[in-house]
């Protein structure tokens, strides 16, 4: 049984993060957050430690590496993303391995100083990438690989996920905090796009603002159209009024259906990463390479076929 810590255990994904740890038979000791809203760990692990500070949460974490049995062995973080690297490095140098939540970091350099700590520290960091387990999407990689056909697939990528007026006065809504929508909701699907198709050759975005963001990406075994938004304008009229996701990806015109065996990715991923097949810096480098080129690039007119087709809606 190993001993975990959970940063921002009060945000959206930290449950997923405790189930994982309480499904893998591991022990969840402590838990910190500045927010209090943490009543979901009475039904995972109530007895867990919980601050509110950070500087009493790392205090307690110092005295319980003083015994073998108490001493932390795994830090997770859930926290809001301009923190992922402080507290990466803080679990590193609390002598743990370090699970976060994507993205890991906003700049190619940040994760070579999270490389650096590693080496400093000789502990590792762990993403969660869990596209990656999605049987859907693993189907999909063994396709490609297995066709080894000369001409890239044609391949299209659509993410609407509904946000309330709430979203814009929290963290994820300033984008020095979150790093932006396409950053924020759309780095685990450029993770999977490369996963399946290869290397970035393209990188040109068409369209962004504080609500949603459209480009187009060229692998070396696809082209990708994308659209990735927080507004609930966008949804299809197929689907309007009726639910507030809408998510796509086609191939050659056929729908990948992966909305369904979301729920146990995370305890995969947990599982992984204890048996020491987890995703580390350099698997997280490229999807932090393409949504920092995404962050900071100016939109251009697309090229002929290289345009979302929900472009048309934006660019009069």
């Amino acid at each position: 049984m190993k001993n975990f810590a959970l940063i921002g255990a009060a945000g959206y994904i930290a449950p997923r993060h405790m189930k994982a740890i309480k499904e893998t038979e591991n022990h969840l000791s402590i838990a910190y957050d500045t927010n209090d809203s943490v009543g979901i760990i009475d039904s995972i692990s109530p007895a867990s430690e919980f601050f509110t500070e950070f500087e009493r949460f790392q205090e307690h974490a110092w005295q319980l590496k003083r015994n073998p049995e108490t001493a932390l062995n795994y830090v997770a973080v859930c926290s809001p993303n301009y923190l992922h690297h402080a507290h990466i490095a803080a679990g590193l140098r609390l002598g743990c391995d370090v699970i976060c939540e994507k993205p890991l970091v906003p700049t190619p350099e940040l994760l070579d100083e999270l490389a650096l700590i590693e080496k400093e520290t000789g502990k590792r960091v762990y993403n969660i990438l869990q596209l990656r387990h999605h049987q859907a999407i693993l189907d999909l990689k063994e396709k490609v690989a297995s066709e080894n056909r000369q001409e890239k697939y044609e391949v299209e990528l659509t993410y609407i996920t509904s946000r309330g007026k709430w979203y814009m006065e929290s963290w994820k809504g300033d984008p020095r905090k979150s790093f932006g929508v396409a950053t924020n909701i759309g780095v685990h699907f450029f993770d999977m796009l490369h996963f399946i198709f290869g290397k970035l050759q393209k990188n040109v975005l068409h369209y962004a603002n504080d609500y949603k963001a459209a480009g187009y990406l060229e692998y070396e075994k696809a082209r990708v159209p994308w659209f990735l938004s927080i507004d609930a304008d966008d949804l299809p009229d197929s689907v309007k009024g009726k639910q507030p996701t809408y998510r796509s990806i086609t191939c050659e015109g056929d729908q990948i259906e992966f909305s369904g065996g979301f729920t146990d990715l995370h305890t995969i991923s947990y599982q992984e990463i204890l048996a020491g097949r987890g995703y580390g810096i350099e698997d997280a480098r490229h999807c932090v390479e393409t949504v920092n080129v995404i962050r900071n690039a100016m939109p251009q007119k697309p090229e002929p076929n290289e345009g979302h087709p929900f472009l048309n809606r934006l660019i009069k």
